[in-house]
């Protein structure tokens, strides 16, 4: 603007100046000068004003770009505030539920304490309930015993008069009998004392049967209680350690799809498996129970492969408890294979490796039970080489050591266990022919 103006005053004064020197030529030159200045200022003013415009136009057309731009990053701004909101909100729930989560392990851990702590507080009332009563007994039978040594110490008063009176009395008898009898008193007393020991004599041998005979029942009463009290506190973990596994689920909504649509999918898995499947309120778990080891391994790894399919309806758990099944008794039949091989027992019959192998999954006393007979076999051959034994009767020592339990793993009702007895009958037969009369046996 400054530039149109400063144009537009030159070109007035260059106008003024033209007109001063059009006045001193020629007036008629002066007056096109001016006329020509009017024209030119009117065409400078025209410029300027198109300038003018043009300039606001540019200015309107800046403005506005900058509006623009200005909002476009004012709604940026916005939208990446939105973003960290979101994201600052997502991370405070997600802590907010790792809390909750963490305050909910917290509770239940303290209702679990409160709950022992409730049972060791009843217990604990419980002894001191029995304490106080016992001793509410005691104080009773103290009475009670302090009347009765009363009473007993009055008859004894009594008890001693009247034996004093009785000793004078029989003086006085044993002196007349002497005078009627013509025997002293020695002579009385021998013959008296024969009498009775010959009639007590058989009193005291039937006093003693009978004592002998009740020590023996209250021996039989107390060992059995003995034994039954041992086994019911060695029961229940010795049972839960034996007939029960834990299947682990990676969340609890596993449970809904086991149990299936009114209980359809856990019915068939207990009917394919034969085991009892224990769904409650234990966390990510549930509980696979039987007294039989393989069904319970055929039941967890069925379990294992329907929960990583994703599948399970009773169709495809019969499928897969058939498979699995099948898969485990080729598993049976490679441990009994290698076990006899490793050992260098040779011979055995089929079913017999395959009842070998069947001892992985069984225990006894704890131990399971085919690494116990593999212990047992090597322990046999090792005893029957110190006994200076000869190679064959050293291997038949170990193949009486790691099968002298195999009746803990025989099916019943089976061609397996005519087998069995026809091996042994055999083992024996062989054994009393060798020249050596003494045969390896282990016991458990």
């Amino acid at each position: 603007m400054e530039i149109v103006t400063g144009l537009i005053i030159g070109l007035v004064i260059g106008g003024i100046a033209a007109y001063f020197f059009a006045s001193q030529s020629n007036k008629k030159r002066v007056e096109e000068s001016n006329r020509q200045a009017d024209l030119a200022i009117q065409e400078a003013r025209l410029t300027a004003k198109r300038m003018e415009d043009e300039a606001a136009v540019k200015a309107e057309k800046i403005v506005g770009k900058a509006e623009a731009e200005n909002e476009r990053i004012k709604q940026q701004k916005i939208q990446e505030a939105k973003e960290r909101y979101a994201q600052m909100r997502q991370e405070l729930e997600t802590e907010k539920t790792q809390h909750q989560l963490k305050l909910k392990e917290m509770e239940m851990e303290v209702l679990s304490q409160q709950k022992d702590l409730k049972a060791e507080q009843d217990a604990f009332q419980g002894k001191i309930d029995e304490v106080n009563a016992r001793k509410t007994d005691l104080e009773n039978r103290e009475i009670e015993l302090g009347t009765l040594r009363e009473n007993l110490d009055k008859q004894l008063k009594i008890v001693q008069k009247k034996k004093e009176e009785l000793d004078a009395a029989n003086e006085e008898r044993i002196k007349a009998l002497e005078n009627i009898a013509k025997l002293s008193q020695q002579d009385a007393k021998d013959q008296l004392l024969e009498a009775v020991r010959a009639k007590s004599e058989s009193e005291v041998m039937a006093i003693v049967k009978e004592a002998v005979s009740q020590a023996k029942l209250n021996a039989n009463k107390e060992a059995k209680k003995i034994v039954i009290q041992t086994i019911q506190r060695m029961a229940a973990e010795f049972t839960i350690e034996n007939t029960v596994s834990v299947f682990n689920l990676e969340n609890d909504d596993m449970k809904g799809q086991i149990i299936g649509r009114e209980g359809r999918n856990i019915r068939a898995l207990e009917s394919a498996t034969g085991v009892e499947i224990i769904v409650d309120d234990t966390p990510e778990a549930i509980v696979i129970s039987s007294f039989d080891p393989i069904r319970r391994e055929i039941a967890r790894l069925s379990l294992q492969r329907l929960v990583a399919d994703g599948r399970i309806h009773p169709q495809r758990i019969e499928e897969v408890v058939a498979k699995v099944s099948k898969q485990l008794e080729e598993q049976i039949i490679e441990i009994g294979e290698r076990t006899v091989i490793e050992l260098g027992i040779h011979g055995l019959n089929p079913a017999i490796v395959r009842m070998v192998g069947r001892m992985r999954f069984r225990s006894s006393y704890g131990q399971n039970l085919l690494k116990h007979s593999i212990e047992t076999a090597e322990l046999c051959s090792i005893m029957a080489a110190e006994l200076g034994m000869n190679p064959k009767q050293i291997k038949m020592a170990k193949r009486a050591g790691l099968l002298h339990d195999i009746g803990k793993v025989a099916e019943e009702e089976t061609e397996l266990s005519h087998s069995l007895v026809g091996e042994h009958a055999n083992n024996t037969a062989n054994t009393r022919s060798s020249s050596t009369p003494w045969a390896p046996t282990t016991t458990r």
